[in-house]
């Protein structure tokens, strides 16, 4: 409806109509505005190489493939950065590298056997006792008895 009463004004102008229907001059030429927009370009994704293509170990070899062994991601990153090699972000390579089985954990992990629950065979009578600990409720509140 504004727009329709800036338009049937053209003998007092756009900017005294769009002042008179109180809309701001950016606002009417925003909604306004005739000419299309620029054509986009189609874009063409890059295949980006394998993480750490020169640092892995199935290609480097010798002190590079022990290098990269022993380096975090984030390092390796730094390091091909220095060399202006970019291969992909550092979120990438983690990513990635599970995939193929190349992330590790490094330290030596405890491993414990499992616990063996102890098995009670009476052959007898009296030969074995149990014993448990009941909570019961009392009579009151925050009050409790114990069965034994």
């Amino acid at each position: 409806m504004i727009d329709q009463a800036i338009d049937e004004l053209p003998v007092v102008g756009t900017a005294a109509a769009r002042a008179a229907v109180g809309r701001a001059r950016q606002s009417h030429y925003r909604w306004h505005h005739k000419s299309p927009p620029p054509p986009r370009r189609e874009r063409v994704r890059a295949r980006q190489p394998g993480p750490w293509a020169r640092w892995s170990a199935r290609s480097a070899g010798g002190a590079q493939q022990q290098r990269a062994l022993d380096e975090a991601p984030a390092t390796v990153y730094a390091k091909l950065l220095d060399e202006g090699v970019y291969l992909g972000s550092i979120s990438t390579m983690y990513r990635i590298l599970p995939a193929n089985g190349e992330v590790r954990e490094r330290r030596r992990q405890a491993t414990h056997p499992p616990a063996k629950k102890p098995e009670l065979m009476a052959t007898k009578p009296n030969e074995v006792f149990s014993w448990d600990i009941t909570k019961l409720l009392g009579p009151q509140k925050w009050t409790y008895y114990y069965l034994t």
